[in-house]
């Protein structure tokens, strides 16, 4: 019987562990040396667990526009003690919206990036995710 009460905290141990290292390996997967900052135009703002996600749209200099997508650190709870309700998120980040963010792309390349500032037109700090 000790045995098996020992596999099966053993079994417990392994999911959980497995479960957080999966879920938390967010920084590692973006490469914060290659922050780009850029004025984007909003085109969906999620808020949903485990993050916060940002859609958005870049002009580029041809005029053609690329499409992003990112991951903000601070997960919905968080975004709420400090004051980021699905309020004000409605009334900040509705789509058409111009903002700047200051972003990391992701180390795979592609179209998907961690989101680590956002300011309104005014200059202001919208969500300051992550220090700079």
């Amino acid at each position: 019987m000790p045995g098996r009460t020992l596999g099966a905290c053993l079994m417990v141990c392994v999911a959980i562990t497995a479960t957080i290292a999966a879920h938390h390996g967010t920084s590692i997967n973006y490469d914060q040396s290659k922050r780009w900052t850029a004025k984007v135009i909003v085109t969906e703002f999620r808020y949903v667990n485990p993050h916060a996600q940002l859609f958005f749209d870049r002009r580029k200099d041809d005029g053609t526009l690329e499409h992003f997508s990112g991951e903000l650190l601070p997960n919905p709870a968080m975004l709420t003690r400090n004051g980021w309700t699905r309020k004000r998120t409605a009334e900040a980040m509705q789509p058409g919206t111009v903002v700047t963010v200051t972003v990391a792309p992701a180390r795979a390349g592609g179209d998907t990036v961690l989101v680590l500032r956002i300011e309104n037109d005014k200059g202001e700090e919208l969500l300051g995710a992550a220090p700079l």
